[in-house]
């Protein structure tokens, strides 16, 4: 029996991507009575993954940067936390329903960003690319996040390497400084995989280098195009965003600006399934649905019906039981890995099997024994999963492992019979803004327990 394991029996949990024991928000739950089939609206909050890099981006200027749509989330909390702590000003209060946040960072005290902030997201290495770019020097903490596989910062490190920082690994922190009279150089860097962190993080400190920086083999997710265009508002000079090479010419410095977070495509999925695995209706406004053709067309190979419209997308579940459909994650445009749990959790009531493969995570399937406690029908061998369809899921108590595992437990939940008990959901609050209320007034019998 592990650590987790023994901690778990007596009611204390132990965060293995953190290495910590959480005691505040052990005996905070989630209750499912499931069988009810969702109807309503949804309105989508900003994206989380969008929101991060934005923030991180206010370092880059001594201007007030002002963001539009930023989701109240724990995520969006420690970025605040870690921006402050490097002297960034911060004013607006985050809340449900889309909040507007100005920060300027004309007065940065500090180019450190400590373990005890760190450590809580992967997200925060992105404070490294605009802290060497616009200071020439940072001490980062190696960064935390969520335990689904091995996700090295060696690309970031190895692209600024090539832009003229000197970087050392030391203590458990990345120690940067620039060479060259504190201005990175343009370079061109071949990122050896796909990574929308790298390519973040370098296309930001490319905006300050001296010259022109080419990234080839660059990620072309929807949040690295609202990145780019948030950085050309502030008068940056890049092109080729949405492709895989993009060109940064540098500049002497950035302007303020005025800019709104796009939509959450991995709420939208969320959401979309949540409709489909439910046998329900729900329309999801003020969003793109445009960036998930992947989800749409294997929603609707399983006899989903899915519209869009100017306003949002209407999703209506099958009509009888679904058809099973083999996924496949992978870089954008590819079917996104942080909606392959929640695929799988619907891919447990169709009519045959479904094979799900993820290339994206190593460890991405710690969902799926929480999945069989339900009664679904689950086999992985390595990379791949098999899931073959059963009648019904049967409530279970269940523990949620990262964040897409959390929401995966809670969509069976609302499909499954009788009771479901999802814990540790300390990891939905990172990146679901209002998750119970959404659902609840889409007729779920759904409700968060502290006890």
């Amino acid at each position: 029996m592990g650590i987790a394991d023994m901690l778990n029996q007596l009611g204390v949990a132990y965060d293995s991507e953190q290495g910590v024991i959480i005691i505040e928000k052990v005996m905070e739950y989630i209750v499912i009575r499931g069988g009810k089939s969702l109807s309503g609206k949804i309105p989508i909050s900003g994206a989380k993954n969008a929101a991060l890099p934005l923030m991180a981006a206010t370092l880059l200027t001594k201007q007030e940067m002002v963001l539009q749509n930023v989701p109240a989330l724990d995520d969006i909390v420690s970025m605040e936390n870690l921006l402050r702590g490097l002297g960034t000003e911060i004013s607006g209060k985050l809340r449900i329903g889309g909040s507007t946040l100005k920060l300027i960072s004309d007065d940065i005290t500090d180019t450190e960003a400590p373990y005890e902030l760190v450590r809580k997201m992967r997200a925060s290495v992105l404070v490294l690319g605009p802290l060497l770019a616009r200071f020439g020097n940072a001490r980062v903490s190696l960064p935390g996040g969520c335990a689904i596989g091995n996700r090295p910062v060696d690309i970031h490190l190895s692209g600024l390497e090539q832009m003229g920082a000197a970087i050392e690994l030391k203590d458990g922190y990345i120690d940067a400084k620039v060479l060259r009279n504190k201005k990175l150089q343009g370079a061109h860097i071949a990122f050896p995989t796909v990574s929308v962190g790298a390519t973040e993080n370098l296309m930001m400190a490319a905006t300050l280098a001296e010259g022109e920086t080419e990234l080839t083999n660059a990620a072309r997710e929807p949040e690295i195009i609202d990145l780019a265009n948030c950085l050309i508002s502030m008068g940056a000079k890049i092109k080729g965003h949405g492709t895989d090479t993009i060109n940064i010419e540098g500049v002497d410095n950035l302007n303020g600006v005025d800019h709104r977070v796009v939509s959450d495509r991995i709420e939208i999925g969320t959401y979309a399934i949540a409709a489909c695995i439910t046998g329900g209706s729900i329309d999801l406004t003020g969003c793109d649905g445009s960036f998930l053709k992947s989800l749409i067309d294997a929603l609707r190979g399983s006899g989903a019906l899915i519209d869009q419209y100017d306003w949002g997308l209407r999703v209506k579940g099958p009509n009888t039981r679904p058809q099973a459909i083999d996924i496949m994650t992978d870089p954008y445009p590819g079917f996104p890995t942080d909606l392959q749990a929640q695929m799988m959790a619907y891919m447990t009531g169709v009519n045959g099997a479904s094979m799900i493969t993820e290339t994206i995570f190593e460890n991405r399937f710690m969902h799926v024994p929480e999945l069989n406690r339900m009664g679904a029908d689950i086999n992985v061998h390595n990379s791949t999963a098999l899931v073959r369809g059963v009648s019904k899921l049967k409530g279970a108590p269940v523990m949620a492992t990262d964040l897409r595992a959390s929401v995966s437990l809670v969509l069976a939940g609302l499909a499954a019979e009788g009771e479901t008990i999802v814990s540790r959901i300390y990891h939905l609050d990172r990146g679901y803004e209002n998750l119970v209320g959404k659902l609840n007034e889409c007729g779920a019998d759904i409700k968060r327990v502290r006890s």
